[in-house]
C-alpha cells in the first residue's frame, strides 16, 4: 500500500473545524490503513486502540458540535512509539522481555498532554528493541518497509520505525517518538517526512523505558514542521496557539553554517546530488550559507570510544532483565548494552566532563549561524536483506547515527525536512539549532522548507 492521506496535522484540524470532516471518519480511514493485508499495518503497530479511539472519536464529534472541543487537533489520530506508558497497555519497548511485565497506571507526562488535547492514540508503533539502533530491524515482531520502491523491502530508519511509516501510510498524523541519537531523523530522512528532536530538558521523558538518560528525548514525526511543532507545544507545554505556528512567511534572511567536518564523508551518490541540489536552491533563493569546520566534532567519536553514555546508562538499566532473560535479547543490541562493561567509573566520569567542554567549545563556534546543516544521513535507505551480514549492519548503523548523534552529544535541538524530488529517494537536510533555541528552530525551519517547497 502506497503512502495515501496528504493532509497535515493542522489541515486536518482545519477539516474538522470547518466540517467538511468528522473525527470518526478520519479514526475509520486510518484504521481500514492499518488493517490493510496488502499494507505494513500488522508490521507497523504492536497493538491497535480501535474500539477505544472509536468511542473517542464520538466523544470529540459531539464535543465539538457543543463548541468544547478541548483544542484545535482534538480528534485527530496519532502514534505512539512502544516505549511510551498508556495506561492499561505493557510497553514492551518493541521486546519480548517485558512482555510479561505489568500494564502502565498511567500515561507518560508527553502522552497524557497529547490526550488531554484530545488527540487520539491510534495504538502503539513498533521500535527497534529498546531503541538501539538507527536502523530499526526488528526480529521479533517485524519490521515494516519504507514507503519508496516498497517493493524492494528498504529499511524504515530507526529506532521509531514505525512512528514513521504510521505517517507516511495514512495510519496516523503524527507519530510520537524517542530520540537519543536519532531515532525520530534518522526515520524521518529515509522515508520523506519531518522529524523532530527537541532540547533533551525540553519535554519530560517520566514514562519511558530509558536507553540514556544523559541523551534521551522526546521527539515526533509529520508531515510538515508545524506538525511536529504542534506535537512538541502540546507535549512540553500542554497549550497549542495556532497564530503562533511556524509559517515560514515570517523572519529576515537566514545565515546558515554548512557543517563540513566529518559529516559530509561517505554521501552515496544520491545523497551527494540531492544535498548539493538542496544548496543551489537556498542560495539562489537569498539564503547565507557559509561553509565552516568544528573540530570538537570530531572528538565525539574518541568520547564514545567505550560505547558512550548509551552503553553505560543501558547496561545498568537493563542488569535485572538481563540475569532472568539474556537470550531473548536481539543479539545486536544486547551487544551494544554488553558494550557497558567496558567503562569503568572513572571512564563513565571523564565521559561527563568530556560532553561538557565540547559543548561549551562547539557553541562558541556555531554561535555566529541561525542553524547549522548538514545531511541527516550521508546514504539513501537500504534493503533489509543487504544487512543479514552482522558486520555490515554493524557498519550501517553507526554511518545512520553518525550525523544526527551530533546533535545529542552537544545538548541541541535538531529536525530533519525532506529536500528529494517527489518520487525519488528520500534525503533529509538536517539544521541543528541551539540549546533551547526550539521555538527559533521550528520558524526557521518553516521557512526553510517554504522556499524549498517554492
Amino acid at each position: 500500500m502506497q503512502p495515501s492521506s496528504p493532509m497535515t496535522l493542522l489541515q486536518a484540524a482545519q477539516a474538522l473545524a470547518s466540517g467538511r470532516v468528522s473525527s470518526r471518519t478520519l479514526v475509520e480511514a486510518a484504521l481500514a490503513r492499518i488493517a490493510d493485508p496488502q499494507g505494513e499495518g500488522a508490521r507497523t503497530f504492536m497493538s491497535v486502540h480501535a474500539e477505544q479511539v472509536r468511542a473517542q472519536a464520538d466523544t470529540v464529534d459531539t464535543q465539538r458540535k457543543a463548541g468544547r472541543a478541548p483544542s484545535a487537533v482534538a480528534g485527530v489520530p496519532v502514534s505512539v512509539k512502544d516505549l511510551f506508558d498508556e495506561a492499561g497497555n505493557v510497553t514492551r519497548a518493541g521486546s519480548t522481555v517485558l512482555a510479561d511485565a505489568p500494564a502502565a497506571a498511567t500515561d507518560a507526562p508527553a502522552i497524557a498532554r497529547l490526550k488531554a488535547a484530545g488527540l487520539l492514540g491510534m495504538g502503539r508503533t513498533t521500535m527497534t528493541e529498546f531503541a538501539f539502533s538507527g536502523v530499526g530491524i526488528n526480529p521479533h515482531y517485524g519490521t515494516p518497509a519504507n514507503p519508496w520502491r516498497r517493493e524492494d523491502r528498504r529499511i524504515p530508519g530507526g529506532s521509531s520505525s514505525g512512528a514513521a511509516i504510521s505517517v507516511t501510510d495514512g495510519m496516523a498524523f503524527v507519530g510520537i517518538g524517542s530520540d537519543t541519537g536519532g531515532s525520530c531523523r534518522i526515520p524521518a530522512a529515509l522515508t520523506g517526512l519531518v522529524g523532530y528532536k527537541p532540547t533533551a530538558a525540553r519535554i519530560s521523558t517520566d514514562g519511558t523505558v530509558p536507553l540514556s538518560t544523559t541523551l534521551d528525548s522526546v521527539g515526533s514525526l509529520g508531515r510538515s514542521v508545524a506538525c511536529c511543532w504542534a506535537a512538541d507545544s502540546l507535549m512540553a507545554t500542554g497549550t497549542l496557539n495556532l497564530p503562533d505556528a511556524p509559517s515560514g512567511r515570517d523572519g529576515g534572511t537566514p545565515r546558515l553554517g554548512i557543517l563540513n567536518t566529518l559529516v559530509l564523508d561517505g554521501m552515496d551518490d544520491t545523497v551527494a546530488r540531492t544535498w548539493e541540489t538542496c544548496l543551489r536552491t537556498l542560495s539562489a533563493k537569498g539564503v547565507g550559507l557559509e561553509e565552516f569546520a568544528c573540530p570538537p566534532v570530531t572528538d565525539i567519536a574518541t568520547a564514545n570510544g567505550k560505547g558512550g553514555f548509551t552503553a553505560a546508562e543501558s547496561l545498568a538499566w537493563h542488569l535485572p532483565l538481563l540475569q532472568a532473560h539474556e537470550q531473548q535479547y536481539d543479539p545486536f543490541v544486547l551487544r551494544r548494552i554488553l558494550r557497558g562493561r567496558e567503562q569503568s567509573a572513572t571512564d563513565y566520569i571523564t565521559l561527563l566532563a568530556t560532553r561538557t567542554r565540547l559543548i561549551r567549545q562547539a557553541a562558541d563556534i556555531m554561535q555566529h549561524y541561525d542553524a547549522v546543516i548538514l545531511p541527516t544521513v550521508p546514504i539513501i535507505a537500504p534493503t533489509i536483506d543487504s544487512l543479514a551480514d552482522d558486520a555490515h549492519y554493524a557498519a550501517i548503523n553507526l554511518l545512520l547515527l553518525r550525523n544526527t548523534a551530533i546533535a545529542n552529544f552537544l545538548d541541541l535541538c535538531a529536525i530533519s525536512l525532506p529536500i528529494h524530488i517527489p518520487g525519488e529517494a528520500p534525503v533529509g537536510l538536517m539544521l541543528m539549532g541551539r540549546n533551547g533555541g526550539d521555538t527559533a528552530l521550528f520558524h526557521l525551519a518553516a521557512r526553510i522548507e517554504r522556499l524549498l517547497k517554492a
